[in-house]
């Protein structure tokens, strides 16, 4: 009788029947879990390069420094294309724009794996940063018409965790691809990493068009109604903006929000770390500690599955207890995260050096995962898209500098400087979160 009681109670919260509540909590698992998997293996199309630069260096000759700026062109349009693609999504629909730009991105990867030429590779590798921009920033207005306000640390979380999950996925894959076509040298060829991982992504996307739905109306069922009082008054906020003053005006309303603009440089911080250390250390492993790639493929992995597992955690932990007010999690984790970054370089024992990463990336992802729950917080069901998109442009312009940065300092062998940095940057994020935490009382 208290579980009839306690489903009667959530379904009223919303707005809905026991009945019509069942419904629209089967299609939000299903829309959350859809979009997880395809995020999953969406990274497939993404982080191959950073996995395949250790032989793309050493089977056509190409730099460090050349191969980051090959890098930071997916940086450059992956963040620009955000910028625009989640407004875009939330006008012309969500899940028109996450579809197609999986299967752009699939196909463009395929290309790239039988050009010889840098500069085509380059100009390929920017179409497919544009095209995996299609797919987050919509996604996260996709999440806000699913999961309500308390809950959506958990499902942002879920959902970044996903990628951080990717990212294991990917580099597993990638290494397999290698086995497979081992290449000349017999540790892989480069081009295995760009056609043998984009499989998954064709699939999950053709699940995903199939199962999904863009809103609960396309079942049948009314939107939910918030619980809190001032997410309610937002929300009618937020509808009246767009309603009096154009689908483009939400970029004003955002920009002219100054503890939004440190949510900014916020994010921007935390991507430049966990790109830094995502695209550089398979080469660290290598270089600095000897291993083979394959090897070190392996022996890195537990740098992403702790960003999986952090950016899960921790935003789920903001539901509970700071739901409206997330910036206490976000200098926990950047203070933690900075020391141990700073303390890597010291260590050689692969162990400790597993531990480490382990370490550092739980709570240098764990970030990421907390900006997304704000976003989908400031934008709620009218903008959080373009909220998300604006967030995720900040996070890929310092991505794209890392890549270029830090490929040439690399050049030089100085791996010190490369972990001195990411830590200050962690340290930095502390320091913006006090700042925009300053008199901070509610959801802004």
């Amino acid at each position: 009788m208290a579980d009839v009681n306690t489903l009667a109670s959530k379904a009223a919260s919303l707005g809905y029947t026991p009945e019509e509540y069942a419904v629209f909590k089967k299609h939000a698992w299903l829309m959350l879990a859809m979009f997880c998997v395809l995020y999953c293996f969406l990274y497939g199309g993404r982080l191959n390069l950073g996995l395949a630069i250790p032989l793309m260096t050493e089977q056509m000759g190409w730099t460090k420094t050349q191969l980051g700026i090959l890098s930071s062109v997916l940086f450059w349009t992956y963040g620009f294309g955000h910028l625009f693609n989640g407004r875009l999504g939330e006008i012309f629909g969500v899940k028109r724009f996450i579809v197609a730009g999986g299967i752009l991105s699939a196909a463009t990867n395929v290309l790239i794996s039988f050009q010889d030429s840098l500069l085509i590779i380059t100009i390929l590798w920017g179409f497919n940063g544009y095209f995996q921009s299609m797919l987050w920033s919509p996604g996260m207005a996709l999440l806000a018409r699913w999961w309500p306000g308390s809950t959506r640390g958990f499902a942002t979380g879920l959902a970044n965790g996903s990628s951080g999950l990717g990212q294991v996925v990917t580099w597993f894959l990638v290494a397999i691809a290698f086995a497979m076509v081992p290449g000349s040298t017999g540790q892989g060829d480069w081009r295995a990493a760009f056609s043998i991982p984009i499989i998954g992504i064709l699939i999950v996307v053709g699940f995903f068009y199939f199962l999904t739905k863009g809103r609960p109306t396309d079942v049948g069922l009314k939107e939910y109604k918030e619980a809190e009082p001032e997410r309610v008054e937002q929300e009618s906020a937020l509808e009246a903006i767009v309603a009096s003053k154009g689908k483009l005006y939400p970029y004003i309303h955002l920009f002219s929000q100054w503890r939004f603009v440190l949510w900014c440089l916020i994010v921007a911080g935390s991507n430049t770390a966990r790109y830094g250390l995502l695209t550089w250390i398979p080469t660290y492993y290598k270089e600095a500690l000897g291993m083979e790639v394959k090897a070190g493929i392996v022996g890195s992995v537990w740098l992403p599955l702790g960003m999986a597992l952090g950016t899960f955690i921790v935003p789920w932990i903001t539901d509970k207890y700071c739901s409206t007010n997330r910036l206490p999690a976000v200098i926990i984790c950047a203070l933690i995260s900075g020391a141990t970054v700073l303390l890597f370089p010291n260590l050689s024992d692969p162990f400790m050096v597993a531990a480490v990463l382990f370490i550092a990336g739980f709570f240098i992802y764990a970030i990421n995962g907390v900006v997304w729950a704000y976003a989908t917080d400031i934008g709620g069901r009218v903008f959080s898209g373009t909220a998300a998109g604006i967030l995720d442009w900040a996070a890929y312009m310092g991505a794209a500098v890392q890549a270029i940065i830090f490929g040439a300092i690399l050049d030089t062998g100085a791996w010190h400087i490369l972990f001195f940095a990411v830590g200050g940057l962690c340290v930095a994020n502390a320091v913006f979160a006090v700042l925009a935490g300053i008199g901070n009382k509610k959801i802004e």
